[in-house]
């Protein structure tokens, strides 16, 4: 059975950083896009980013380009996210996922098979 684990979670000031990170068990998933989506309160769930398998591709919502980096570990089949230069509106609970390989369309949720139960991100202003 696979399972997603999400953690590093929490709250931070405006301009700040987090590293979220999302542990995955029950397969290996070297070869398997994973990605982040977030959801506010109040609003549809988003993709913030996604790393394609072995190849290591990466790809960012407009929003968070430039602030955020999204990476894999596949020895510990962990993905990573750190967050830096928060703001108020990155204030969400931040869910991992993993895809299906060869699927390319990653920014929607519909490619991803498997899902984390969230961790809060809460950025103060």
């Amino acid at each position: 059975q696979v399972h997603l684990i999400e953690s590093g979670g929490g709250l931070v000031q405006a301009g700040g950083s987090l590293r979220l990170s999302c542990a995955a068990s029950g397969r290996t998933f070297s070869s398997y896009p994973m990605g982040w989506f977030r959801q506010a309160p109040g609003k549809e769930r988003e993709f913030v980013a996604a790393i394609m398998g072995s190849g290591g591709s990466t790809y960012y919502a407009d929003s968070v380009k430039g602030r955020f980096t999204i990476s894999r570990d596949n020895a510990k089949n962990t993905v990573y996210l750190q967050m830096n230069s928060l703001k108020a509106e990155d204030t969400a609970v931040y869910y991992c996922a993993v895809g299906r390989p060869g699927d390319w369309s990653i920014s929607y949720r519909g490619a991803y098979d498997y899902w984390g139960q969230g961790t809060q991100v809460t950025v103060s202003s």
